[in-house]
């Protein structure tokens, strides 16, 4: 494994919240959300124990993806805001110990980006992957410009992909340039000044989209490791309390590779995404017609098992070491909330307990802490429709800070919103959950605290899996007994009798003995004052 400097003292402690920011708060009215309707709700993530927030695209865009078709890297899209905007929310977020990373889209830029607009009237230039005139091979899209032949997109059709080389040539498609060609290497050097730019501003890192995607045609992702490897290296010297967090969901990959984390996804590795999805995916939602359909363990009928995910993730900790972390997320702007068809509000707390309490770092998409749904048969909005069921608007509207108008998001009139409100008469706010001390949102806070405050809770510290069923039963560091029954009947399982047991945080969950019983949808954090809990047969 590649030597690189320590991840930042910082990371194991982070607790990241993801902000969609068309959709977090709205300061001026235009019914888009922005900067300064961020920075003005910080005091709500610094009350909820907060500590890294990371932004989806904000730079100059057509937005035909949301923003993930970037037009200028080192401009910020004026729908959000202007730099100092920008400058005041990474300051006033600092205030509160919030650090704040940005989305960097590595692989591919709009069509609408100067460099592409250039690459489309030149024949000689390799910025991006262009196959001569006479060739559209399967993917490649026909030229826009004077300039024969076809280019590559990486995902829709306006977004090429920037040419970081192949992997593997080959003589029938001379357009295989190698990684040291000159276009390859001036992306390079792009990406170190892009990132350079915005950390010397005080941003404390990068969430990188599609970091997988750099190198074509590429066994094993070697030649696209080498260059986040050379990357990682430059970031240590320049900026070595930055981080680079990965969308590629192959940790045992990514991190060797120079990424300090990884996130487990809904895709991606050896197992497409099975480690995230046996946990979450109750088929609702935006749902992949190509994905295997599967029973996953936060299933009230009681269907799965924890233990896919467990096996892939002991497998990526077993191959990372002591190297980088991998992040859990409750879900993200791809992939469908929680709180999504059939789910339902009060089976919310135990996935909660769970992924504040397992070792991986914890990532909160924003709502996901109140129980916001996902709100299925939405219009389509900015490249929003993947396919028949992945509609990813469903997870992307408004957040949900009152009972006043537009839910406090905005004061624009509603048919202005970015999106639409979910329209439950029910739906939950964070006024009305911050009143109430049985809420999801003060169960979160509180396991937010009991994580910060006990290093045993952290990703460095051991798991022994006590029970691997309903319900699920681990110990963490040898000191806390956590317990998570995610399926409605009440369910129990013998332990290893713990002479004294104290309850931090606990809902229908008894230990009687060496009996540990949990009612639907029950939970508990428990501390071993005496002795360990350890297995037993099942009951």
């Amino acid at each position: 494994m590649t030597s690189f400097r320590p991840a930042p003292s910082w990371l194991a402690d982070a607790v990241f919240y993801q902000i969609y920011p068309q959709s977090f708060a709205d300061s001026n009215g235009d019914g888009i959300g922005d900067f300064a309707g961020i920075t003005e709700r910080l005091d709500h993530l610094a009350w909820l124990g907060v500590n890294t927030v990371w932004l989806n695209p904000c730079f100059v865009s057509p937005f035909g993806d949301a923003g993930y078709d970037v037009a200028d890297y080192l401009r910020l899209a004026p729908r959000y805001g202007s730099s100092d905007d920008l400058a005041r929310l990474v300051v006033e977020a600092r205030r509160r110990g919030i650090r704040v990373l940005l989305d960097l889209v590595a692989g591919h830029t709009s069509d609408q980006h100067p460099w592409f607009r250039a690459a489309v009237e030149d024949p000689d230039d390799d910025r991006y992957i262009w196959a001569p005139e006479g060739h559209v091979p399967d993917g490649f899209v026909p030229s826009p410009g004077t300039r024969p032949g076809a280019y590559l997109p990486n995902f829709f059709a306006f977004q090429p992909a920037l040419n970081f080389g192949y992997g593997s040539a080959r003589q029938d498609e001379p357009w295989r340039l190698p990684v040291d060609a000159p276009g390859p290497r001036a992306n390079r050097a792009a990406l170190r000044t892009v990132m350079d730019h915005w950390l010397g501003l005080g941003l404390a890192g990068f969430r990188v989209d599609m970091a997988a995607s750099l190198v074509k045609d590429d066994p094993g992702k070697r030649e696209t490791a080498a260059i986040w490897t050379e990357l990682r290296h430059w970031l240590d010297g320049a900026h070595p309390e930055a981080v680079l967090l990965s969308e590629w969901g192959e940790p045992e990959v990514s991190v060797p590779a120079g990424f300090h984390a990884d996130f487990f996804l809904q895709f991606g590795g050896p197992t497409d995404g099975l480690a995230l999805r046996s946990l979450w995916s109750n088929g609702e939602g935006t749902v992949n017609e190509a994905w295997d359909p599967l029973d996953c363990f936060f299933d009230a009928e009681g269907r799965g098992s924890p233990e896919p995910f467990v096996a892939a993730w002991r497998a990526a900790t077993t191959a990372l070491g002591p190297s980088g972390f991998i992040a859990l997320p409750t879900a993200n702007h791809d992939f469908s909330r929680l709180n999504c068809g059939p789910r339902t509000a009060d089976q919310l707390p135990a996935a909660f307990v769970f992924q504040l309490t397992w070792p991986t770092l914890p990532a909160i998409y924003y709502g996901d802490e109140i129980g916001m749904r996902f709100v299925p048969g939405l219009p389509e909005k900015e490249g929003s429709v993947l396919g028949p069921r992945y509609n990813r608007a469903g997870s992307r509207t408004p957040m949900q800070w009152d009972d006043g108008p537009n839910a406090g998001f905005s004061s624009a009139p509603a048919d202005r919103l970015y999106l639409p409100l979910d329209p439950a008469p029910d739906r939950p706010t964070v006024a009305a959950q911050r009143a109430d001390d049985t809420s999801l949102l003060r169960l979160v806070r509180r396991l937010i605290a009991l994580r910060t405050g006990a290093a045993e809770l952290g990703p460095d510290a051991s798991v022994e899996v006590v029970h691997a069923g309903y319900p699920f039963v681990y110990v963490r560091g040898g000191r806390y007994l956590v317990v998570v029954n995610p399926c409605r009947e009440p369910m129990r399982c013998a332990v290893a009798p713990a002479t004294t047991v104290r309850s931090l945080e606990s809902d229908g969950v008894t230990i009687d003995g060496g009996t540990v019983s949990a009612r639907g949808f029950g939970y508990g954090v428990f501390e071993l004052t005496d002795a360990r809990a350890g297995s037993a047969p099942q009951t």
